[in-house]
């Protein structure tokens, strides 16, 4: 026999808080609460990407420590829109199995849908400036001349 949750946990709910806030852990906590401690690390790389960023607008493009940093940023955010589409995706039954003890809850409808296509886009997008950034600097810093 399942037992009832306390509170039944929105599948729709679940991948715009991951789209929102999913890169400072805020849909870990709406899911599993205030004591997971997966969702109190993720503020760590992101807020250390926000430092990089920081750095680069105060030290211009030059600083060589931004360069490691912003690319932080850039995951934290394109894995919290992946995280948003899985939520997205996962079939009905199955979330409620695994977040709500089974008690069937109501389906998210076009709004689940269209945080699958906006976390898409926006995740796509940010994990293809991260890499082209990444790997711009990376070259330039091999292909600069000595001295």
């Amino acid at each position: 026999m399942t037992r009832s949750p306390a509170r039944l946990r929105s599948k729709t709910l679940a991948a715009w808080i991951a789209i929102v806030g999913g890169a400072l852990g805020l849909h870990r906590f709406y899911l599993r609460g205030l004591h997971d401690v997966w969702g109190w690390l993720y503020p760590l790389p992101t807020l250390l990407g926000w430092l990089g960023v920081q750095r680069a607008l105060q030290f211009g493009q030059d600083d060589r420590l931004s360069w490691a940093l912003i690319p932080l940023l850039g995951l934290t955010l394109s894995a919290a829109m992946l995280t948003a589409i899985v939520y997205a995706l996962t079939p009905d039954a199955r979330w409620d199995e695994r977040f709500n003890g089974g008690v069937a809850s109501r389906p998210g409808g076009w709004a689940v849908i269209i945080a699958a296509g906006f976390a898409l886009l926006v995740g796509a997008g940010t994990l293809m400036a991260t890499v082209a950034f990444s790997s711009q600097r990376y070259f330039e810093y091999v292909a600069a001349p000595a001295g």
